[in-house]
């Protein structure tokens, strides 16, 4: 039996650190031939991962770090690379299946590239979707891969989404955690601190990811990749909180019937059910015991304290680079916000102007006009932040 070959796009990251525990967990270099690895940063995690699982290619993504790199791999017989050329060059090499794990948009040319190869993506990425979504699943469909979500959310509906009954589906259901401010006034939300907004209440996250959390700009983006990822209609995508996590999410059919996908919040369940795709394969998780879940409660959003909802909305209904630039604008005031230069809910009102400003930009017809919407996008953004 072939080795199952795998690339992982951002491999020393969070999702990239699991990853690579599944892999161990199934078996490690006899099961799977690692094709490449990226990094940034931490040389000595990438090169040590590089090693320890036999990886043909290792790049970095700065290429000041490229010495470094070839230092520590040298002797291991690993191809190494730097800079944005060489992460563009570890994703196009043949391999089965690519987990596209590299956070921002920095991430969308290698995963392009990897979805033209062919490959699977599991995707874990959200720039790919939210601000290229018609560009990236029509060169996914080209190269005649599979599109396999690595989020939570989009997993578990992936899960539950029964492809004989595309027919019937009523509505998609991400849940939210709520994050740690779901009780707060909006009076309160306005004087919480980056540090207080880091403190996400299920998931063990970074700085950046947990203060999308906690003002839901992380579920606005997932319900722009959900109206990509499943072809659903902006009206049938709805937002729960769920404040347990304990359901990823759902799926509700004209039937009345709703399913649901549960677990422990663990990302390696998903990563584990994109690798190993169409089989379900054993994994290291904790198991639910239903008789120890107290209550599993859940709420409707509050748009008013929590405006990235709507404004995810807008972008659905307008269409065009909407989802660009809001991801764009929101990087920026996120930026500030963590730099203490704006409050917590000026993050909406900047986004919100920033994209009325641009409602007019026509469809991305290539990867150039996304990264220039992007471009103006920050632009106006850091002039409203000032």
């Amino acid at each position: 039996m072939s080795l199952r070959r795998i690339s992982i796009l951002g491999s020393t990251g969070s999702i990239g650190r699991s990853t690579l525990d599944v892999i161990d967990h199934l078996g490690g270099r006899d099961a799977f031939e690692v094709r490449a690895l990226t990094g940034m940063g931490n040389i000595a995690l990438l090169a040590e991962q590089a090693k320890r699982v036999g990886a043909g290619f290792a790049a970095t993504a700065d290429p000041a770090r490229y010495g470094e790199l070839k230092d520590a791999l040298a002797g291991s017989g690993i191809e190494t690379g730097a800079g944005p050329e060489a992460i563009v060059e570890a994703a196009s090499r043949a391999t089965d299946i690519a987990m596209a794990g590299i956070v921002g948009i920095a991430g969308l040319a290698p995963t392009l590239a990897a979805a033209k190869t062919g490959a699977d993506i599991a995707l874990a990425n959200k720039e790919c979707l939210v601000s290229a979504g018609a560009l990236f699943v029509e060169a996914v469909k080209e190269g005649g891969g599979k599109l396999l979500p690595v989020d939570s959310e989009h997993n578990a509906i992936f899960q539950v989404l029964q492809n004989d009954q595309r027919h019937a589906v009523e509505r998609i259901i991400l849940t939210a955690s709520g994050g740690p401010f779901r009780s707060m006034s909006r009076d309160e939300m306005a004087k919480v601190t980056p540090k207080s907004a880091a403190a996400h209440p299920n998931w063990s996250m970074g700085l950046k990811i947990s203060i999308d959390s906690a003002s839901m700009f992380n579920k606005a983006l997932e319900m722009i990749e959900a109206q990509h990822l499943f072809d659903v209609a902006p009206e049938a995508i709805e937002v729960i909180v769920h404040p347990q996590s304990v359901i990823h999410s759902m799926v509700g059919y004209t039937d009345g019937s709703v399913l649901a996908q549960l677990g422990a919040p663990d990302m390696r369940t998903a990563i584990g059910y994109a690798i190993g795709h169409p089989r379900r394969i054993s994994l290291p998780v904790e198991r639910l015991d239903f008789a120890k879940l107290a209550k599993l409660e859940f709420h409707a959003p509050d748009s008013e304290r929590f405006p990235a909802l709507a404004l995810a909305r807008r972008a659905m209904e307008r269409g065009h680079m909407q989802g660009c630039i809001l991801n764009s604008a929101k990087e920026i005031a996120l930026e500030a916000f963590i730099a203490e230069r704006i409050g917590f809910l000026d993050m909406a009102d900047i986004v919100e102007a920033v994209m009325d400003e641009m409602a007019g930009l026509d469809e991305a017809s290539s990867i150039e006009d996304v990264f220039a919407a992007d471009s103006e996008a920050r632009r106006r953004a850091l002039e409203r932040v000032g």
